[in-house]
């Protein structure tokens, strides 16, 4: 195995990069997923699957999807929302700030006159919209260059181009999405849509069919267990909170009811005094807060 050099070092044939592109496109069509978000270009509906997609199984996230956007069918309806609600409808999509992430972006763009921005500054500039994110939305939505690397993609090119070399950084590999990304949408059988489309496709067939190459990247990390971690018992106590709606409860309820969840798992209980630190914590980060001796999302 080697370690891949710096993007000063690499250089890639213009001719490689052209058989590489008829590969992508080639494996891509015969490869290609009909989910349901590639049916539409609005760019709230697709600014959603791109944040249900980070670290979600997309078997999981077709039918969340729909079913978050019949209750939060535009943005201004998100807006509106209560936090409750909008983290209630997300619950066993992953990291809870990201639902408070959106609720916070959609009432910004809303404030600014609803229009979801394209530009990749302005993109970024809304709470938890990255470059990914922002890239996803510009190329899927808005048919516009854009530098989408995502675990997927990034599979691709580490397969194809730097086959067997390890430690390959995204600062080697995003020069090259964004070089091999159509310039615009002329052409409608390779544009920035379609062309990330094949991507996505191939690399998620990649990592059914092969070693995993996202391994040989430099930024990969092998996620740590859920069970039993911090982060668990802040989403059960979230959980706990959220079963009692506006009422609230108040700590005696919480500790009872996070301790039969501990419990059932076969864990300890936790005391007061860490359960009023998780508390605290979710408070400080605005999922909940107290009102009159009970605990409220």
């Amino acid at each position: 195995m080697t370690t891949s050099p710096e993007p000063s070092q690499r250089a890639i044939s213009d001719q490689r990069i052209v058989a590489f592109r008829a590969t992508v496109l080639e494996r891509g069509g015969e490869l290609y997923r009909d989910l349901p978000w590639r049916r539409t270009r609005d760019p709230y509906e697709i600014w959603i699957s791109e944040v249900m997609l980070q670290q979600t199984q997309t078997t999981r996230v077709d039918g969340r999807w729909q079913r978050w956007l019949e209750r939060f069918p535009t943005i201004g309806a998100l807006a509106a929302s209560s936090p409750a609600d909008v983290l209630e409808e997300w619950q066993g999509l992953g990291y809870n700030r990201r639902a408070l992430a959106l609720l916070r972006a959609a009432r910004e763009v809303a404030e600014a006159g609803g229009a979801m921005p394209e530009g990749e500054r302005e993109l970024t500039a809304l709470p938890g919209i990255g470059p990914a994110t922002a890239a996803g939305i510009r190329a899927f939505a808005f048919d516009l260059h854009s530098v989408y690397l995502e675990t997927n993609v990034r599979t691709v090119f580490l397969h194809e181009l730097f086959p067997g070399e390890e430690g390959v950084s995204d600062r080697t590999i995003a020069p090259l999405v964004g070089l091999t990304c159509p310039a615009d949408a002329s052409d409608p059988d390779d544009d920035p849509r379609t062309w990330y489309y094949a991507l996505l496709d191939y690399g998620a067939y990649l990592k059914r069919t092969v070693p995993n190459p996202s391994r040989r990247s430099s930024s990969h990390v092998r996620q740590s267990r859920f069970e039993g971690s911090h982060r668990q018992k802040r989403a059960a106590l979230l959980r706990v909170l959220l079963a009692h709606g506006s009422s609230g409860a108040d700590i005696a309820t919480v500790c009872e009811e996070l301790g039969k969840k501990e419990a059932g798992a076969g864990r300890s209980p936790l005391g007061e005094k860490d359960v009023r630190s998780l508390l605290d914590e979710l408070s400080a980060e605005g999922f909940c807060r107290q009102e009159r001796g009970v605990w409220v999302v």
